[in-house]
């Protein structure tokens, strides 16, 4: 079967699970695929491919309810199988500064290139799982890209996200997540889902080693010895330690640490991973890399931090959702 007849067969089979107002939301999605900036939303009514009057754009998205849970499934259908499948997920900001009766819109971080404004602005949050099927490159294909609402955090919506994803999976996958999620309310909320994570640290965390043994006296000890990340004094010896040459990155030191866990979360058992770029004549220094494993089937260190790397094909997705054609949300 050659590519455009599985793209046709995809459309027929997602045509095939919506209901109320179909055609509409067929047009408008094929619109919002094709245009490459649009600045009011009646603008898609004027495109080719949406073969109905303007008021069908309204139509189409107040009576249509997409099925989510089906189109996942239909999604990973779609999905070759592999060695692995790596996952990425993450939130951002739509900014709605002139949208003042916009249902919910609520405060939202956002970063801004204005040296010394404040990174917030007015609008929505949207949580997102993507697959990220190249270890080199942008794409990024979301399975789950839904609004957070204001009785929800972007900790829980990510956690609900990966639980439905995970359970569609036929194999564990890896699932990579920026520093904001390196804390202990998300690895509490999905330790229990079937998926390995590997979480990028801020460089201000401290972790602890396992506990000393009970002395018989008092209540027993749930933390051990601090792990300060800035402060190279309170580190012991790596359980893992080499150097490897990158063609991309130089040299590279990379420590491991096993047994450590955040004081909220003492029971979920982490591996802590520091990446170093050792500067020579050709390359500078950068601030090291800190990374969080917590899973079962590791792969090797040489390979691991590199995984991470994957998760910026995500934000690359944001772009184009928000910045190519912003109301396609």
């Amino acid at each position: 079967m050659s590519n455009f007849d599985k793209l046709r067969a995809f459309r027929h089979e997602a045509y095939a699970l919506f209901r109320n107002g179909r055609d509409a939301l067929f047009d408008l999605m094929d619109a919002v695929l094709v245009s490459r900036s649009i600045y009011s939303f009646a603008e898609l009514s004027l495109l080719p491919v949406f073969r109905r009057q303007w008021p069908s754009l309204y139509e189409a998205l107040q009576d249509s309810e997409p099925p989510r849970l089906e189109l996942l499934e239909l999604y990973i259908e779609q999905i070759a199988p592999e060695k692995r499948m790596v996952l990425a997920g993450d939130h951002t900001a739509w900014s709605r500064l002139q949208a003042a009766t916009l249902r919910e819109r609520t405060y939202e971080h956002q970063a801004h290139p204005m040296s010394g404004a404040k990174p917030i602005t007015l609008g929505q949050g949207y949580s997102t799982i993507a697959w990220i099927p190249e270890e080199q490159g942008s794409w990024a294909l979301p399975l789950r890209h839904e609004r957070i609402t204001s009785a929800e955090t972007p900790m829980e919506k990510a956690a609900t996200q990966l639980r439905h994803v995970c359970q569609k999976l036929t194999t564990r996958p890896l699932s990579l997540w920026d520093a904001e999620y390196g804390c202990a309310p998300f690895l509490q909320k999905t330790a229990d889902i079937t998926c390995d994570k590997l979480i990028r640290l801020r460089s201000n965390r401290v972790l602890y080693g396992p506990p000393p043994a009970y002395s018989g006296k008092g209540r027993p000890r749930r933390h051990g010895n601090p792990f300060k990340l800035n402060d190279a004094t309170t580190w012991w010896h790596p359980d893992e330690e080499m150097s490897v040459e990158d063609v991309k990155w130089g040299t590279l030191r990379l420590q491991m640490w096993h047994s450590l866990h955040l004081r909220q979360a003492a029971s979920q058992v982490l591996s802590l991973i520091r990446v170093e770029r050792l500067p020579d004549s050709s390359t500078t220094s950068l601030k090291p890399l800190w990374l969080l494993w917590v899973g079962l089937e590791r792969p090797p260190l040489e390979t691991l931090w590199k995984q991470y790397l994957r998760r910026f094909a995500i934000d690359h997705w944001y772009r184009f959702a928000f910045l190519e054609c912003p109301l396609g949300l």
